[in-house]
């Protein structure tokens, strides 16, 4: 081995000869040299001064100052290269020894790891063929899964299954497909599975698109059948009422306490029903309500995560479709197409409420309540059209009655209808209007066909139809068949008229938000029997009366219509809901007293014509006959005969009460001819006698009223007599003793209320006679005065003073 040792830096040596320029040179020349530097400056400079022996004999100098340390390194270093050099030989040995030795080995280990290393490669290569075998297997199972998966996806996608195709494609993504060492495998995956998509969207957007066609018929069907249970649960309803109002009315007529438990039947759970309700996210047979296409598409788009792309595609189709339904024809009255309208409308937002309960966010309730609101304001908007064009009250009432239906029914969904009311609301004057009209024009067709003849009824339905209908019986107790009734066949008629109106109004009033309506039907029932039925009689009576027969029978049918009018008043307040109770004690004067009071007048007029023909008579009576006649002057005996076949055929025919009216009318008629007579020109002197005779005539006036008490009560008979009080009170006057009570005001408002002195006065200077009576005297000039002559002259006299 070798030692390394640092060259040292020796400073040059000092020559001894020579000028300092020289030894300046080779100290120089020897610092270059032993600092290792760069000699080539020297070198350029001798040959440029043209010196180079100084150069050479300065190397040489320095070539001989380095020999002796040379040397004496040399001598240092010997001993240990001497050493150095035995011990390399020594080393030599050793190697050749080992060389040998190593070759041995080597030859030992040669001959026994030969057959290994052959034993070696055939293990190693056997490992390879294995790890790739297992490697190929892994790539075979892993291809087989896949292709399974594949089979898998196209098996679903044949049969529809598109979600569990997602889900195959999703896993062969997530599983397969980057552990695919199939390149072809992996190229046919990456386009294969987008196309595959792509192909279950357009299947589904198809199916989605078909669905949306089929809801809007299923829409107008659904829509049709909740309106249709709506109204069958209205119907029950109104049939529990009336079931409720029989029974307080038998509960009320009754004399005893009676129980009543009216039975409801269970209303169907309807369409709004949480379970079982007839909605299922399925198909369903009873009403065609399949959601499921729906569902199925909205959960295909959200596996594709195409989610809010689908929930506005689904939004903007169905806003499509509401709008489309809002199109009412030209072609098509509004009053055959309305049901579809609103059913279609109904039906649309029946199924949007069950898409919002069940549909996972499919819609939103603020989307849904948008919806709405467009649909009332054009719902409002084509009922405020189509009401103003309309002329009939019946198209007015079909279509509000839908409507309300519709209301009842979408309200059960929560949708606020108060808008669609309010319509309603405000054209309720325009259909009572409407319906005044018609009732108008079918009372004048009912008055105008009426006979004035009492109507004959042969079966009992035909006297529950026109009489117990309307509670125009005058006893309870079914009379036997055929029977006659008191009145024409117009009155059931009108009645029937008037209840239809009733109702109509009751109908239109009902089920529009508004709860107390009795008042409104009642202001618009005044109305029809007040302007429209009292004048339609008014009318008749003025136009088609003739005769006391006609006259008779309208007074009847005023009569029997006056017990017609509480049922009206007891009708609508039973329809609207309101106690009879308060309908009795807010009870007005007959509406139809004009019409009452002129068939009476009528009645009376045409009586009183009768009567005046027979009163004629009363100028034959002798006035200054010598005797009093004791059967009656032949005049009131015609009356009278003429007044009892009246009574005997009127009161087949009118009310007591009617009959007693008309009688008393008569009676004060035939008071005021009597006196009429006797104030008049044509009787210019009577005597006692035949004061007496008129006496006579009126008691058997007064004997017909008396008569007539098995008709009339006792008031009524005495009412009937007093209707002849002036004619009563003038005879008796000039009949009496003391005319002069006449003067006193207590006697006359007692005896003589009725009479009118200036007739007093004119009559009593008529009469003559020689008698001892005091009215004897009246008007004798010539005769000698009886006694108490003085006394009546002075009532005379005074009588004359007041007139």
């Amino acid at each position: 081995m070798q030692s390394t040792r640092s060259r040292r830096k020796v400073a040059p040596a000092a020559a001894d000869g020579g000028d300092s320029g020289d030894k300046l040179e080779q100290l120089l020349l020897s610092s270059a040299i032993c600092n290792g530097e760069d000699l080539g400056p020297f070198v350029r400079k001798v040959f440029a001064s043209g010196r180079p022996e100084t150069l050479l004999h300065h190397l040489r100098h320095f070539a001989r100052s380095k020999e002796s340390e040379i040397e004496e390194v040399c001598k240092s270093h010997y001993q240990d290269f001497i050493l150095a050099v035995d011990d390399l030989r020594s080393l030599l040995s050793d190697v050749d020894s080992l060389k040998s030795s190593l070759s041995d080995s080597n030859s030992r280990l040669q001959s026994v790891g030969g057959p290994l290393l052959s034993s070696l490669d055939s293990f190693v290569e056997a490992q390879n063929v294995s790890k790739n075998v297992n490697s190929a297997l892994q790539s075979v199972i892993l291809c087989i899964k896949l292709t399974e998966l594949c089979l898998r996806a196209n098996l679903h996608l044949s049969n529809g299954s598109f979600y569990m195709a997602l889900k195959c494609l999703d896993s062969i993504e997530n599983e397969f497909q980057d552990k695919t060492p199939s390149s072809t495998l992996k190229r046919m995956l990456e386009r294969k599975i987008p196309e595959v998509r792509s192909h279950i969207e357009r299947k589904i957007s198809k199916e989605f698109g078909d669905w949306l066609v089929d809801i809007r018929v299923v829409s107008r069907n659904l829509g049709q059948l909740a309106i249709g249970q709506a109204s069958a649960a209205r119907q029950r309803e109104e049939d529990l009422r009336i079931k409720q109002r029989q029974a307080e009315e038998q509960s009320r007529l009754s004399l005893r306490g009676c129980v009543y438990a009216l039975e409801e039947d269970d209303d169907d759970g309807g369409l709004g029903g949480d379970e079982n309700d007839g909605y299922s996210n399925g198909n369903n047979g009873l009403f065609g309500f399949d959601l499921t296409p729906l569902y199925r598409a909205y959960h295909i788009h959200q596996t594709l995560g195409l989610e809010e792309r689908f929930k506005q595609y689904y939004f903007e189709n169905r806003k499509l479709q509401l709008t489309s339904d809002f199109q009412v024809s030209s072609m098509t009255p509004f009053l055959e197409s309305h049901q579809t309208f609103f059913a279609q409308i109904a039906g649309f937002f029946i199924i949007e409420d069950r898409i919002l309960r069940t549909g996972g966010g499919l819609v939103s309730k603020m989307e849904v309540e948008n919806l709405w609101e467009t649909a009332v304001s054009k719902m409002c908007s084509v009922l405020e059209d189509q009401f103003s064009r309309m002329q009939t009250a019946n198209h007015l009432l079909l279509i509000k009655d839908y409507v309300s239906l519709l209301g009842v029914t979408l309200r059960r969904y929560g949708y606020p209808v108060d808008a669609l009311l309010n319509v309603l609301s405000k054209h309720r004057d325009k259909y009572h209007e409407l319906l005044l009209s018609d009732c108008r024009k079918q009372i004048a067709e009912a008055l105008a066909a009426d006979k004035f003849e009492q109507m004959l009824m042969k079966k009992e339905y035909e006297y529950s139809m026109n009489v117990l209908s309307f509670q125009l019986q005058a006893s309870d107790i079914v009379p036997a068949f055929p029977y006659v009734a008191p009145f024409s066949s117009t009155v059931p008629d009108c009645c029937r008229i008037v209840r239809s109106f009733i109702e109509d109004s009751v109908s239109f009033m009902s089920f529009g938000g508004q709860l107390d309506f009795y008042d409104v039907v009642k202001k618009y029932l005044d109305r029809l029997l007040g302007e429209v039925l009292d004048g339609a009689l008014l009318k008749l009576i003025s136009s088609s009366v003739h005769g006391v027969s006609q006259a008779m029978q309208v007074a009847a049918n005023m009569a029997v219509l006056e017990r017609a009018c509480d049922f009206f008043f007891r009708h609508a307040a039973q329809l609207s809901g309101i106690p009879l109770r308060m309908v009795e004690r807010g009870r007005k004067q007959f509406p139809l007293s004009k019409a009452r009071d002129a068939a009476e007048d009528m009645l009376s007029g045409m009586l009183k014509r009768k009567v005046d023909g027979f009163m004629t008579l009363i100028e034959n009576v002798n006035w200054m006959t010598d005797e009093a006649s004791q059967g009656g002057n032949e005049y009131v005996n015609e009356v009278i005969i003429y007044l009892e076949t009246l009574v005997s055929t009127a009161q087949q025919i009118l009310p007591p009460q009617v009959l007693k009216r008309v009688l008393q009318d008569v009676l004060s008629h035939i008071s005021e001819k009597i006196v009429g007579a006797l104030f008049g020109d044509s009787v210019k002197r009577f005597n006692v006698n035949a004061i007496m005779g008129i006496d006579v005539d009126i008691r058997l006036l007064e004997s017909f009223a008396d008569n007539l008490s098995p008709v009339f009560s006792e008031g009524d008979t005495n009412q009937l007599k007093n209707a002849l009080a002036e004619s009563r009170q003038l005879v008796n006057l000039l009949l009496s003793n003391h005319p002069e009570n006449f003067l006193n005001p207590v006697i006359r408002e007692k005896s003589y209320n009725a009479l009118d002195y200036r007739k007093v006065v004119t009559i009593s200077e008529k009469l003559r006679d020689s008698s001892d009576r005091l009215f004897g005297t009246f008007g004798s000039r010539g005769a000698k005065q009886n006694p108490k002559k003085k006394s009546l002259d002075a009532l005379i006299k005074r009588l004359k003073d007041v007139s």
